[in-house]
């Protein structure tokens, strides 16, 4: 497979398995949506592959803020996500990053 979605989380945050997993699952809708409007051949080509994702773990926000300077300056789109503080944590928390190589 060529193309993944890769999705960057803090380890320190401690969230639970289910804040964790809705947290995933929001940033891989939204840089899918966000890649199939700005880089459709790649969109079309990860879709056909199976959309592959993975995620990975970061130690804290400098960490994460690192990874995704590093995304970008390889030509890697890269958005850093910011939780609305409702359940889990307090806003804004930065809790992700959403690096698409689609």
């Amino acid at each position: 497979m060529e193309y993944k979605l890769v999705i960057v989380v803090r380890g320190d945050l401690e969230l639970s398995r289910g804040k964790l997993a809705v947290q995933v699952a929001h940033a891989a809708v939204s840089c899918s949506n966000a890649a199939r409007g700005s880089q459709e051949k790649w969109y079309r080509a990860w879709f056909a592959e199976g959309q592959r994702k993975v995620v990975v773990q970061a130690f804290d926000t400098a960490h994460l803020q690192e990874l995704a300077a590093k995304a970008r300056s390889l030509k890697l789109s890269a958005e850093l996500v910011q939780d609305a503080g409702l359940t889990e944590v307090a806003p804004p928390t930065i809790w992700s990053t959403r690096s698409r190589a689609i």
